[in-house]
């Protein structure tokens, strides 16, 4: 006869593995639920520096107050951001992120370069008047914006899609043939600061920033030296 053990072989393999498919569910929800709180954490950390900034001014405000308006203990938020200017950089690539796709749908609808032009100064100057926005009374717009000027991969890609749509317009004939990282320097250069000087305005006046602009732009673009055909 055989031994007992020898009898019963095919069930431990059956005992052994129920347990092993019953512990992998229980840990891929806890690995999900841990990166739901990551996500949770991060963006309550960012909601709550928009805030501050908005109500103390950048300069002013600190990773302190911060923290103060998350809720979270001070070592949570170490675990995602080592200081103010590395907050404010993940706003900034939050910002550009966003920004990529409306600067799209732009160059897609344009007939010209002067209706591209005009769409994406516009485009973006409402884009960071929406973003500035207050949600409460504080400080002028332009003080709440970080004076530091990050460079992150969102806002290489922001330079990459002007700059590839600006040179897709000339391809069309639909401007004089120019050098297009120049055309593209120059017009986010030209965006950005009068943008600045537009937010320190009360009233905010868009339509007069963005015709300023596009004319400085268009008038400017005549004396540019042209390109040899290809």
């Amino acid at each position: 006869m055989l031994p007992a053990d020898m009898l019963q072989g095919p069930l431990p393999a059956q005992d052994h593995e129920a347990p092993e498919q019953g512990s992998q569910l229980p840990e891929a929800q806890t690995n999900g639920k841990r990166e739901q709180t990551k996500s949770q954490n991060r963006a309550a950390i960012l909601a709550a520096a928009r805030e501050v900034f908005a109500e103390l001014g950048y300069e002013a405000a600190s990773v302190r107050d911060i923290i103060r308006r998350t809720g979270l203990a001070s070592g949570t938020f170490y675990n995602y951001y080592r200081s103010k200017e590395e907050v404010a950089k993940a706003i900034a690539t939050d910002a550009a992120l966003r920004l990529r796709p409306i600067l799209r749908a732009h160059r897609e609808q344009a007939a010209d370069f002067e209706s591209y032009l005009n769409g994406i100064v516009r485009a973006y100057f409402q884009f960071i008047i929406d973003d500035q926005r207050p949600w409460r009374p504080g400080r002028p717009i332009s003080e709440r914006r970080a004076r530091v000027r990050f460079q992150t991969p969102a806002h290489n890609a922001v330079y990459d899609e002007v700059e590839s749509s600006i040179a897709l317009v000339l391809r069309r004939g639909l401007s004089p043939r120019v050098d297009t990282a120049y055309l593209a320097a120059a017009t986010i250069g030209v965006a950005r600061e009068i943008g600045e000087k537009m937010l320190a305005r009360d009233p905010i006046d868009l339509e007069g920033a963005a015709a300023f602009a596009v004319s400085l732009i268009l008038n400017g673009l005549p004396a540019v030296p042209r390109l040899a055909p290809e």
